[in-house]
């Protein structure tokens, strides 16, 4: 029985927006999707639903008996179904003819290129599967892989889920010591890894650090080295192996290993509360299904004709689902690109989509902000006339970064798909369809077809406006099966908070309209004189200013209001920082959404901490905030600004 729908709801909710858009005529007329009929379907028989898009997206060794078993929090998808997720992804594309059509159009920072073939990969990825066998890789086992973005990452993967070998990728900006705890954690027994990648100009020494690992993880028994950058490396005998020597002699044929439905496809470890990061586990048929569906109408996806670019990083969930998984089980030509978007100029990633001809960008709001910051003069002198869907992912994307996206990327005309999802979801949960949703800037706006959301308030009774915790109510293809080796925590962290749903930690609201806003992580939610503030409706106030380009806001212990509101502050080009603009920020957040939310200090900076993905580190700022020794800044991209940032906090005028 549901709980009754509460009107109080837990997060109070401040800001309004009222701009609407409606699809476009150009996207509307051509969409895979221009109605509510995907929606109607689901909401009549969602196992039903999913069943039929499991059939139509996926090739299958055997059908399954049953679509959904449900034992919660358990669930297990298209039980007794049998397929490969390597020959979903390659092998059927080049059996239908599609050979010769790009898979990737790989670009690395230093400008060379290569183009990737379905033939190229079916070839690439066979290959690499039998180097794995000759090193003993069977199903089942365990193989780690530690590299740059390059197209041996997702030949990597692939020749993994041709054996039924299970990859966990660990991110090339990871230290030696979350390396050596994804290792141990999994037991793996192969690593793949690199000599370095490129960053920024100079080369990230991969393997050095993957040394200082392999000192504490025993089970690994083979490394296997992809020569990117040239640099010398150590190469332990017995041990270490050169990818290119490996690959030169092995064989193109290797039969794929048919999989059960709910075989582990993938570890990806996702840090949590604790310091063990928590060993996500996706199986395959389920999460095939929902990425190929997902990625197929949240973008409008045709494959014949448009160029795709996701513009993350394998090493998160987000390259996984809508770098590799989804894009190749659909068919689609993708751009892949190693390096960052500023070099060897600020207009890198705009060059890449006027000359690769890119329709499709998905990328995080803290990248869009980026820009912003850097002016509109990169993406002017450049031709993006191809672009026709733009997508947002990683964070809230606030309504002021929304517009300029639309508007200065999009050319004031692409539809803005904004998705909310997770590491443990492994596939979009709600969002916009292109040609059928009427978006409001910085709102995911609504469910998949087969997603059921609720938001809820502190005693789970469910929100019909206003804000609260949001949970999904029912299961879904591609959701984690489980903690690695740890189903207690998996019950503990997902499935206790509130009776009979799933509940990850984000906040939400729903608007008069029925649309979804997120307000990011309900540890994020500051409690300012009792009243609970978010801090992405802070963080949106105060980009909503002209001269603010990017914020990020925490919560600092005050003995007065329980906690007080520090905001740092990063300006747009032409801006300079005063203490009278600190005020004027002050007065125009209470202003935009209430004197509770204004800040108490205002501390600007060239820079945010951010990871290499690009998501804002704001346990960091915590500490600057509160005065305590920094926590872990190894997954920095620049651990320099944090010490910036402490300096210029101890400088910056606080409001009585």
């Amino acid at each position: 029985m549901s709980p009754e729908p509460s009107h109080n709801p837990a997060i109070e909710v401040y800001g309004l927006e009222d701009r609407t858009f409606p699809p476009p005529v150009e996207v509307a007329c051509d969409a895979l999707v221009t109605g509510n009929e995907l929606h109607e379907e689901a909401e009549t028989d969602y196992e039903g639903f999913w069943a039929r898009q499991a059939g139509d997206l996926l090739t299958w060794h055997r059908e399954w008996d049953t679509i959904l078993e449900w034992d919660l929090p358990y669930a297990r998808w298209f039980v007794g179904g049998r397929l490969n997720a390597a020959e979903n992804c390659v092998d059927r594309h080049v059996a239908a003819g599609q050979g010769d059509k790009v898979a990737f159009h790989w670009e690395g920072e230093p400008g060379d290129t290569r183009t990737l073939t379905y033939a190229d990969l079916q070839i690439e990825v066979c290959r690499f599967a039998n180097v794995l066998k000759g090193l003993g890789v069977t199903k089942g086992d365990r193989v780690a892989i530690y590299l740059p973005m390059i197209p041996e990452l997702p030949v990597a993967m692939l020749a993994c889920a041709r054996l039924g070998a299970p990859h966990s990728v660990v991110f090339g900006g990871f230290s030696s010591e979350s390396l050596a705890g994804r290792i141990d954690d999994a037991e793996a027994k192969v690593l793949v890894t690199a000599d370095g990648g490129w960053r920024r100009g100079k080369a990230v020494p991969l393997k050095d650090n993957a040394d200082v690992a392999l000192a504490t993880t025993p089970s690994i028994e083979h490394v296997v080295v992809v020569r990117r950058t040239g640099e010398d490396v150590a190469m332990t005998e017995g041990r270490d192996q050169w990818y290119h020597d490996l690959v030169e002699g092995a064989s193109a044929d290797c039969p794929a290993e048919p999989m059960d439905a709910e075989d582990l496809l993938y570890l990806l470890y996702t840090s949590g509360t604790t310091a063990r990061p928590k060993g996500i586990m996706h199986t395959t048929g389920g999460y095939l299904t929902q990425v190929a569906f997902t990625h197929k109408y949240v973008f409008d996806l045709h494959a014949h004709t448009d160029v795709y670019w996701c513009a993350a990083d394998i090493g998160w969930v987000t390259g996984h689902s809508y770098i590799v998984y989804g894009p190749l089980v659909n068919g689609a030509t993708s751009v892949m690109y190693e390096g960052s978007p500023d070099h060897p100029g600020r207009d890198r990633w705009w060059d890449i989509i006027e000359r690769y001809k890119v329709s499709i960008l998905y990328t995080a709001p803290t990248a869009v902000r980026t820009f912003m910051k850097w002016g509109t003069a990169e993406p002017a002198a450049h031709d993006l006339s191809s672009l026709r869907v733009l997508g947002s992912v990683g964070e809230p994307i606030n309504p002021e970064a929304w517009m300029w996206y639309r508007q200065h990327i999009g050319g004031g005309t692409c539809p803005v798909v904004d998705t909310w999802w997770q590491t443990e979801t492994g596939a979009i949960m709600i969002s916009p369809l292109p040609g059928a949703t009427t978006t409001k800037p910085g709102s995911a706006t609504f469910p998949l077809p087969g997603v059921a959301a609720e938001v809820v308030d502190d005693a789970g009774q469910t929100v019909t406006q206003g804000g609260g915790y949001l949970t999904l109510t029912r299961p879904w293809p591609s959701m984690l099966r489980g903690i690695y080796g740890d189903p207690e925590r998996y019950q503990e962290t997902y499935w206790s908070r509130f009776e009979g749903r799933y509940f990850a930690g984000d906040g939400a609201r729903i608007d008069d309209d029925g649309y979804f806003w997120l307000l990011g992580r309900v540890d994020d939610v500051m409690n300012v004189s009792g009243h609970r503030v978010s801090t992405a409706e802070v963080e949106s106030a105060l980009v909503d200013h002209p001269g603010v380009a990017e914020s990020a806001v925490v919560g600092a212990k005050d003995e007065v209001t329980g906690q007080a509101i520090v905001a740092f502050v990063t300006l747009k080009g032409e801006q300079e920082a005063s203490d009278g603009l600190g005020q004027e920020l002050r007065r125009h957040v209470a202003t935009k959404i209430g004197p509770t939310a204004r800040p108490k200090t205002v501390i600007f900076t060239d820079d945010l901490p951010k990871t290499r993905s690009g998501k804002i580190m704001r346990r960091l700022l915590r500490d600057v905030a509160e005065g305590r020794d920094l926590g872990d800044t190894t997954t920095l991209a620049d651990p320099a600004v944090v010490e910036e940032i402490r300096r210029r906090a101890t400088e910056a005028p606080s409001e009585d």
